[in-house]
């Protein structure tokens, strides 16, 4: 008589939600990953809303929106409602962050920087909920509202690496275009993140400062207009060498190209929202509008910067060869 089989080991809970992760970019990592770079994007809109409509200190006290209230209560009216939601949504933010974060764990070795990235992002969103509660304590310090939106632009350009890396295999990478066009490509970056700063001084020094108690940087503002304008100027041009360098060489590399007339299309917006706003005393939503067109240029601008490099085993070299009849020619 044959011994009986031996029962079936367990799977744990555990085991089967491992065996259920992604062990490579598939449609969930994908999905996750442009929803997580999508509200980014959004709370920056929120957060420009609360600063644009005076609820800076909508909710006065943090965490919790007042002394007896995690929530914003009816007699706090819409300010209150609009800080509270800005609140609410940095817990998706959070949520979604993990959620990619979790999703490239099981893929960590073989793809180790979209994990860096990843874990980037959920440290990047706990870090922005504290800098905001600074930011409520403080009574809305433009210093401190400043970089909160500066850690909130580098989140979103951390997503767009995110997004531009999961199309493409890991390993090593090697650029794909000239050394002068990744000089002014590289220029452009460091020109853009200027713009920003100077922007981030005008706006602190500027009427809209999320509650009208709140304190100014005391800086002219009518000045740094100028001083903001300046280098947004010298980006666009930037951007047409970079468009030149671009369409040389459109068919070896599309993807530069492609992704230089997406930059150069946000600045052109981008520049006729500022004057725009400048000529007209500074209308609430189309500071907004700036404030958003802002991160999305960053987004832009880092998509070109990592398409300057493909994995090994898809780059062309940065000059095509000259043919037999070009050099005899």
């Amino acid at each position: 008589m044959s011994a009986p089989s031996p029962a079936p080991a367990r799977v744990s809970l555990f085991e089967r939600f491992w065996g259920w992760l992604p062990d490579h970019v598939d449609r969930r990592v994908r999905v996750a990953a442009w929803l997580s770079f999508l509200a980014e994007v959004l709370i920056i809109g929120t957060g420009g809303a609360v600063r644009l409509t005076g609820s800076g200190l909508g909710c006065p006290t943090w965490p919790k929106c007042t002394a007896d209230s995690i929530v914003s209560t009816p007699d706090m009216g819409i300010h209150g409602l609009i800080e509270f939601g800005n609140r609410t949504l940095t817990g998706l933010v959070g949520i979604l962050a993990i959620i990619v974060l979790v999703f490239v764990l099981k893929m960590r070795r073989e793809r180790r920087g979209l994990f860096v990235l990843a874990l980037i992002v959920v440290l990047g969103v706990v870090a922005q909920a504290l800098v905001g509660g600074v930011t409520v304590l403080t009574g809305l310090n433009p210093f401190i509202v400043g970089f909160h939106y500066v850690a909130s632009v580098i989140l979103v350009a951390v997503c767009a690496a995110f997004l531009v890396l999961m199309r493409t295999p890991g390993g090593p990478r090697v650029r794909i275009v000239t050394r002068a066009h990744a000089a002014w490509a590289h220029a452009a970056t460091a020109v853009l993140a200027l713009t920003i700063f100077f922007g981030i001084l005008t706006t602190g020094a500027g009427p809209h400062s999320g509650d009208e108690d709140a304190i100014r940087s005391g800086f002219n503002a009518e000045v740094l207009e100028h001083v903001h304008a300046w280098p947004s100027y010298a980006l666009f041009a930037l951007t047409l060498v970079l468009l030149g360098f671009g369409y040389r060489r459109r068919h070896d590399v599309p993807r530069v190209f492609g992704w230089t007339l997406a930059v150069l299309g946000v600045e052109i917006v981008q520049i006729s929202v500022g004057l725009f706003q400048a000529r007209n005393g500074l209308p609430p939503l189309a500071v907004g509008v700036h404030m958003v067109l802002a991160a999305l240029l960053a987004a832009a601008m880092t998509a070109l910067i990592l398409n300057l490099k493909q994995p090994v085993t898809q780059a062309a070299p940065p000059e095509a060869p000259l043919d037999a009849q070009a050099i005899h020619s």
